[in-house]
This record gives C-alpha cells, sequence and structure tokens, in this order.
C-alpha cells in the first residue's frame, strides 16, 4: 500500500486556477507506517517543534491502473476520508537547506491520521464535496472540492503515467489555501466532511 499527497493543490478563488495550472502536480510519497487509523490519540512527535497540519480529503484506489485515461480515473476511487497530513516545518527547512527531500518531515510515525471511509458513492459530484476541520471547537479549515486546482481525476491520471496505482492506494488531495498552522500538545482535532464528523483525535 502506498500513501501519496499531492501539495499545493487549493486556491481562494476559481479566477486563480488558470494561472497556476501548468500540468506540473507536487507530488510526495509517505511511508505506511505514519498511518494512524480508528481515531487513535496519537503522541506528540518527538522529532519537531514545529508540527504543521493539514486538512485534507483522501482517496481510496479500489482497482488496479496504470497510464489512466482522464476520463475513466474517477472510476479508480472506491472510497473517501478525511485526514491529516503533518508536517514536520523544523525538519523540512533543515533538509530544504542541503536540497533534501520531504520524506523524514512528512513520513514520520503518526503523520498521516486518517477517519473511516465512506464510499465513493455517497458523492455524486466529487468536485463539490465539503469539508472542514475544528481544533479546540474552533473553525481552523473549510474546504470544498470545488477549489481544487488539480481534481481527482487529473491527480489519478498523472500519478498512474509514473507509477501503477493498487487497490487500497492512498491518495492525499490536498489542503485548502488558507487555515494551516502548528499543533501543540493536547491539542483535540475534529474534521468532518458535508458536516459528518469521522476524524476525531488528540495530541498527547
Amino acid at each position: 500500500m502506498k500513501i501519496i499527497g499531492i501539495g499545493k493543490n487549493y486556491v481562494n478563488h476559481t479566477s486563480e486556477i488558470s494561472a497556476i495550472k501548468t500540468g506540473a502536480q507536487t507530488i510526495f510519497t509517505k511511508p505506511d507506517s505514519s498511518l494512524v487509523t480508528g481515531n487513535k490519540d496519537i503522541p506528540f512527535p518527538k522529532v519537531t517543534h514545529q508540527l504543521a497540519y493539514e486538512l485534507e480529503l483522501v482517496a481510496k484506489i479500489g482497482k488496479q491502473g496504470k497510464d489512466i485515461a482522464l476520463a475513466d480515473a474517477e472510476s479508480y476511487i472506491s472510497e473517501i476520508a478525511v485526514g491529516i497530513d503533518y508536517t514536520a516545518k523544523d525538519v523540512l527547512a533543515a533538509s530544504r537547506e542541503h536540497k533534501g527531500p520531504w520524506a523524514l518531515a512528512k513520513g514520520f510515525d503518526g503523520a498521516s491520521p486518517i477517519s473511516g471511509f465512506k464510499p465513493v458513492s455517497d458523492f455524486p459530484d466529487l468536485s463539490q464535496i465539503n469539508f472542514d476541520l475544528k481544533i479546540n471547537g474552533e473553525q481552523k479549515q473549510i474546504g470544498t472540492t470545488g477549489l481544487m486546482i488539480y481534481n481527482f481525476a487529473e491527480i489519478i491520471a498523472y500519478v498512474s503515467s509514473f507509477m501503477t496505482l493498487e487497490p487500497g492506494d492512498l491518495i492525499f488531495t490536498g489542503t485548502p489555501a488558507s487555515g494551516t498552522g502548528l499543533n501543540v500538545k493536547g491539542d483535540h482535532l475534529q474534521a468532518s466532511i458535508e458536516g459528518d464528523l469521522l476524524l476525531d483525535f488528540k495530541l498527547i
């Protein structure tokens, strides 16, 4: 099972998309050991003092595919969840000083908490999914897939041109353009899709 992430994939207004959309998607991978399921609380990672959260929808791949046609790409999604793509910002900054990769900053244990999944059939229009994040009861991020630069199909088609997608692979599809920030020990995170609370955990 692969965890694939896409960076910088949302705008604040649809009018911004055409100027930004060059076809060069920012793709990275995360190890499956970073995954946390079942709404388990997460120990605050010892490797960082700057733990940055990004709310994201997560698409699960339901069948194998390579060089997937854009028109067929949505059919490869079996389920959708909501998750947090964590970044150790201080680790990332240190790596960038030497033009290093994102791997350690994105791939530490606990860096990919996700909710339970809902079948893709629950979402008749993948371009109109609303999701949000509250931290300690305060609204921090609100997203809608209508503000994606690259939609689900475009992500799947692009990624599959480089690597075979397998059943169970997870794609973190990007975070809303506004509202990201840092977490501290003790924070309580709650994320919903269409008002349905699915992800609910604390940093301990």
